[in-house]
């Protein structure tokens, strides 16, 4: 299961990677918006990153103007790995190296059929775990430090 949101900014966006999900018979839960009514982004952010981290869903995928604000949101969620992604190497490399839980995506900054690649190639890509797992847990242990 795949959890998908947008603000009132990705709203055309998250329609056209909705078609991809449901062409390729991916089963996805869409936390909204449903309207291009403005609304603020962190609280988009906050259920889809919930479903993630109960295990509801698998990974997320997030939406707003420039994908920079909903992503800073997600990452501001103990347990959350967003990554923000406009081109296909960062998409891949952020789940073989990073183990990203969430894409996220600027709909001001790219079209659908470059997004619904990158959706593609986040999804299928595995963790490569090795030294990248203990640089993973050494990046997730900085969200305990108290400064």
């Amino acid at each position: 299961m795949i959890a998908i949101g947008c603000d009132h900014g990705g709203i055309a966006l998250k329609a056209e990677i909705i078609k991809y999900l449901e062409a390729n018979k991916i089963e996805y839960k869409d936390f909204g918006t449903y309207s291009s009514e403005s609304c603020d982004y962190p609280d988009i952010a906050l259920p889809v990153c919930k479903s993630i981290l109960s295990s509801e869903c698998e990974k997320g995928i997030l939406i707003c103007g420039t994908g920079i604000g909903i992503s800073m949101s997600a990452n501001k969620i103990k347990g959350i790995r967003c990554a923000l992604c406009h081109d296909y190497f960062s998409a891949k490399y952020t789940r073989l190296h990073n183990d990203s839980n969430i894409i996220a995506f600027g709909a001001r900054v790219i079209g659908p059929g470059l997004a619904t690649e990158l959706v593609d190639v986040f999804l299928n890509t595995g963790f490569e775990g090795g030294r990248h797992a203990v640089r993973v847990d050494k990046m997730m242990a900085l969200e305990n430090l108290e400064l």
